[in-house]
């Protein structure tokens, strides 16, 4: 069995600052995220909560008040990590944190699905980690493309992440499958 970690992205309140915030999917979002949590910790799984934290001023910037966890994030994490990139791997010293402890596979949840989960994943598999997508535990929002003025809804940026990432980044898995492959 490989050694596990799962890694919490960018569940900040930062986010509930941005223009394109909304709470349609939040509460399926968050009810995976808590079991996968939960579920993760009950098998002794370390949990790793990443922050974002970028720019001199607004909700990303330090200074903010606002790169800390979603006020419904009440687990104690096995560590805390801020990154400035969008990946959690390459500038937060989780890379070194997962070698001292022996982690071969990530199970990948948070927000943004399309950006900072989908980046990490690609990092984490090109670094030689076994990696587990867990997209109903990863939260998006609609886009609209700015050349053509079509608007994508965040059920096809989690359909589009899940193409692009199966089978060549990462297993693409429910919660329940998460759980139960950190088990094997």
């Amino acid at each position: 069995m490989k050694k596990t970690a799962l890694l919490v992205i960018d569940v900040q309140e930062s986010f509930r600052h941005r223009p394109f915030w909304t709470e349609q999917d939040l509460p399926a979002y968050r009810e995976a995220q808590q079991a996968l949590i939960a579920g993760a910790q009950a098998r002794g799984v370390p949990v790793i909560n990443i922050l974002h934290e970028a720019g001199a001023d607004g909700p990303f910037s330090a200074v903010s008040g606002l790169v800390r966890p979603l006020d419904w994030m009440t687990h104690q994490p096995a560590a805390t990590f801020v990154k400035h990139v969008h990946n959690a791997l390459t500038d937060s010293g989780l890379q070194s944190w997962l070698i001292k402890h022996g982690i071969q596979k990530l199970v990948i949840s948070g927000i943004r699905t399309e950006q900072c989960c989908e980046t990490t994943t690609r990092v984490a598999s090109d670094l030689g980690y076994e990696v587990d997508f867990v997209t109903e535990a990863t939260l998006t929002f609609p886009m609209t493309h700015a050349g053509s003025g079509v608007v994508y809804s965040a059920a096809d940026i989690r359909a589009r992440t899940e193409l692009v990432l199966a089978g060549r980044f990462a297993a693409i898995v429910t919660v329940e499958e998460a759980l139960r492959r950190m088990a094997d």
